[in-house]
């Protein structure tokens, strides 16, 4: 006998088109629900294919039979007519089943709604209760399919549903009779009976769980390195998405430099693990590139044994699990600490606390629609916790990553979990402490998160400050429901979260503008990419500086220099408090530099433009000292970080002082200058290569570790005769961004403090010719863009949110105003 046998029901169907459903395509012959065989009616005979009984159908018994061994018969009926939403108790017996054995003995089992059957199609929430629907559980598409079903894929897993009968199994108590006949008793309602298998097998046929991961290794060395399009099915049971498995080894892992912040991405076909629920009878085919490339009976691998073909090695992994309550521990004070975790066995199967993702978005892109508890790096997810968690821990070895912003020691380890284990401590140390140097951390460009989501991530970062910016894509307008025009702040007073704006330009710039008390509107202008479509030039980066200021606000320039246009002109008349940096390259570095030859304090921040779940907040971030006599708080924040008593850090702790003076501050010598002492101290998580001291863009002091270090110092005299401006800075050999971070920018692992300036003689100036010329050029080209490029509207067809007359001149006042302040100071 095979493992499934459909019985011949077709010499007694009564029942064609008039009991089909709506929708219902009457088919004939052997069908498959959920793998399993089944057979309706007669092939090619479509008038008569199922049983019908009840009004139209038969109202007296009919014994059909059957002569056959089984341990299981499982039958494919529904329900015509319910009374259920009438009132009536759910159980009502509708049909009857006696199974007779070959001795004359038998069993007689009542049908009853809602237990054995159900009507079809289902009023929502009305499933069977010991009955399955023929529909097995289904994914949806991982990258395609209509948009408003967006939201859904990203459940990935539908649950099945009766699309034309439900199926009930029935266990016979004497497997070793032979069954010889089916009686069916119809009641007063009218019911279909569509097939009937029979199966010897000891397996339930729809009991799947629970799912076991398994790990698929091609074979063909050039087949593995494709890029990763695996497909499996199952065709009794069900197969959650594949996804590829991270490259290189448990040990690999486990001494990276960078411990607690992700790993490279793999992106091969091989190796890679899948989740499978199934029956052991089950088929599980493998493609790629939709091509099958293996097919082999999930039974086979139930025993954890490896399964060689010619073309994959596969092996079910991880076969017993604890569910697992973890904690984790501050060092110093035995308290749960909020922090970032992944958890994974040695071949890199994720099993992340419950609650958490193991895969953000099926590992694809996540812009907008980040709500934040997670974030990934790499080939790494990381779920924020509050220091306490809960979840599946595979038995054996387990891969714990644990990090907590800059100033802990993180923790990439492994742990043996017992059989019975059901509690889990894990300790991460503080090796600093900066708010205790007055120094506190903050994002100055986060989005898409909520205040809440702001705040857990914030403190599983170490991070004080997140400044969320409201703002606008095209047609999508993003967190104005966060924005309440004051600061959000956590019970103990450490983490502040505050929504304010980012206004952009897609040509002349963007601005953040901190601290706002009421929005600053438009929010974009000048249409797409940042506006909307066909949307007009309402007004300039100068507008929304005065308008932020006006409120006593803070204003940024974002990721400078690009885009490149009207930063100049903000800088040029004292519009922009500091210019954010957030990723590490040349251009960026020359760029900043200009403007402070040019004469021109401009502290230096970090921000992250968070857009993804692919960057965690604060992995580039401003540190702002405030003196021991301010409260922190957020004015006092923005207060520091417009002193210039700032420095970014994409993970060294850097510490910078001429002649005992503290960043941000001015050193008065006399007329002829003289000989400074700099002293700069740079210490790290990651292996840091070279620190630098920089005298007006030029570096005048250098140490460099080639193999990378921990700590470096550097103290050195540098002699000044004119006025200047001293940073530190450091990073990887021969300052280049060596290390890169996991992130989706791939930033570069620095730290760049902002400067000290040294006035000789006199007040504190500079100027240099070239960067002036440089900036008039770009006023000037601001200037004509406005004349010329933007979008113009008939004279008097609109009134514009200034209330003035001449939009035209409304947009280049500030321009113009910016361009006589640079040509003023030349020499």
């Amino acid at each position: 006998m095979q493992d499934y046998e459909a019985v011949d029901l077709s010499p007694w169907c009564n029942a064609g088109p008039e009991w089909c459903l709506p929708g219902e395509v009457l088919s004939a012959g052997t069908v498959f629900f959920r793998g399993i065989p089944f057979r309706l009616g007669t092939e090619n005979e479509t008038s008569n294919v199922y049983l019908g009984f009840g009004p139209g159908g038969y109202v007296e018994p009919i014994t059909i039979p059957i002569h056959r061994r089984a341990r299981w018969l499982i039958f494919a009926h529904r329900l015509m007519e319910s009374r259920i939403l009438e009132g009536e108790a759910i159980g009502r017996v509708v049909a009857t089943y006696r199974i007779g054995y070959n001795d004359g003995s038998g069993a007689t089992v009542p049908i009853r709604e809602r237990f054995e059957v159900s009507i079809v199609p289902l009023v929502w929430g009305q499933l069977p209760l010991l009955a399955v629907p023929d529909e097995q559980d289904w994914l949806r598409p991982r990258l395609h399919g209509p948009w408003e079903q967006a939201g859904y894929r990203l459940a990935e897993v539908e649950q099945g549903y009766p699309r034309r009968f439900v199926l009930w199994p029935w266990e016979n108590p004497h497997p070793e009779q032979e069954l010889a006949t089916l009686t069916i008793i119809p009641q007063n309602r009218k019911f279909l009976l569509a097939a009937v298998t029979v199966s010897p097998l000891e397996e339930e046929p729809f009991a799947v769980g629970p799912h076991r991961p398994l790990k698929i290794v091609l074979r063909d060395p050039q087949q593995a390195a494709e890029s990763f399009d695996l497909a499996v099915h199952v065709d009794r049971g069900a197969a959650a998405h594949p996804y590829p498995l991270p490259g290189g080894t448990a040990a690999d892992f486990l001494k990276s430099d960078l411990r607690g912040w992700g790993q490279p991405y793999n992106g091969n076909n091989s190796p890679a693990y899948v989740d499978i629920a199934a029956q052991p009878s089950a088929s599980v085919r493998i493609e790629s590139r939709q091509r099958e490339i293996a097919a082999v009976k999930w039974g086979e691998l139930l025993s954890g044994d490896m399964v060689i073909t010619d073309s994959v090695s596969l092996q079910v992994v991880d076969p017993s699990l604890n569910w697992v309550h973890v904690r984790v521990l501050d060092e110093s004070s035995g308290n749960p600490i909020p922090c970032r975790v992944h958890f994974r066995s040695p071949d890199g199967i994720p099993y992340q606390p419950h609650g958490h993702h193991n895969h953000l978005l099926s590992d694809q892109e996540t812009w907008h629609i980040d709500v934040g508890g997670d974030v990934r790096l790499g080939h790494v997810t990381y779920a924020y916790i509050n220091g306490t968690c809960q979840g599946w821990l595979p038995r054996g070895d387990v891969l714990v990553d644990i990090a907590r912003g800059f100033e802990y020691e993180p923790l990439r380890t492994q742990v043996f979990i017992e059989p019975g284990q059901r509690e889990l401590i894990l300790r991460l140390k503080r090796w600093t402490n900066l708010n205790d140097e007055r120094w506190f951390s903050g994002d100055t460009h986060v989005h898409f998160l909520s205040t809440t989501g702001a705040h857990l991530e914030a403190q599983g970062e170490d991070l004080n400050v997140v400044n969320l910016l409201q703002s606008q894509w095209g047609h999508l307008f993003t967190n104005s429901e966060d924005f309440v025009g004051r600061p959000v702040v956590s019970p103990d007073g450490r983490t502040i979260v505050y929504t304010s704006q980012e206004n952009r330009q897609h040509l002349l710039g963007h601005l953040s503008l901190l601290g706002l008390r009421k929005p600053v509107v438009p929010w974009c202008s000048d249409g797409p990419g940042e506006a909307e479509l066909g949307g007009l030039m309402e007004t300039t980066l100068c507008h929304w500086a005065d308008d932020c200021h006006a409120q006593g606000g803070t204003v940024i320039v974002s990721h400078l220099p690009n885009p490149n246009c009207e930063a100049a002109a903000l800088i040029a008349t004292g519009r922009a408090d500091a210019v954010e940096m957030l990723a590490f390259g040349k251009y960026e570095h020359l760029e900043y530099y200009r403007y402070l030859n040019a004469g021109y304090r401009l502290p230096l921040v970090g921000g992250t433009d968070k857009m993804t779940a692919s960057v965690p907040v604060g992995i580039y971030r401003t540190y702002v000292w405030i003196p021991p006599e301010e409260e922190f708080n957020y004015e006092s924040w923005c207060r520091g970080l417009r002193e210039g008593r700032t420095f970014l850090s994409g993970g060294p702790i850097l510490r910078f002082s001429v002649e005992g003076a503290r960043i941000g501050d001015t050193i008065h010598l006399k007329d002829r200058g003289g000989t400074i002492e700099a002293e700069a101290d740079a210490e790290s998580i990651f292996p840091i290569h070279c620190l630098q001291i920089v005298a007006s863009g030029r570096v005048v002091a250098s140490t460099e570790e080639p193999h990378g270090a921990r700590r470096l110092h550097l103290k050195t005299k540098i002699k000044v005769t004119q006025n200047a401006w001293l940073a530190a800075r450091v990073s990887g050999p021969s300052y280049s961004p060596a290390l890169l971070h996991h992130d989706d920018w791939q930033r570069g692992i620095m730290a760049h403090t902002s400067p000290i300036y040294v006035a000789v003689g006199r007040e504190w100036s500079m100027y240099d010719a070239g960067a002036a010329e440089y900036m008039v050029t770009l006023i000037q080209g601001s200037i004509e863009y406005v004349e010329k490029r933007f979008s113009h509207q008939t004279q008097g067809s609109r009134t514009h949110h200034h209330g003035q007359e001449d939009h035209l001149a409304y947009l280049q006042r500030p321009l113009r105003e910016a361009l006589e302040a640079v040509k003023a100071r030349r020499r």
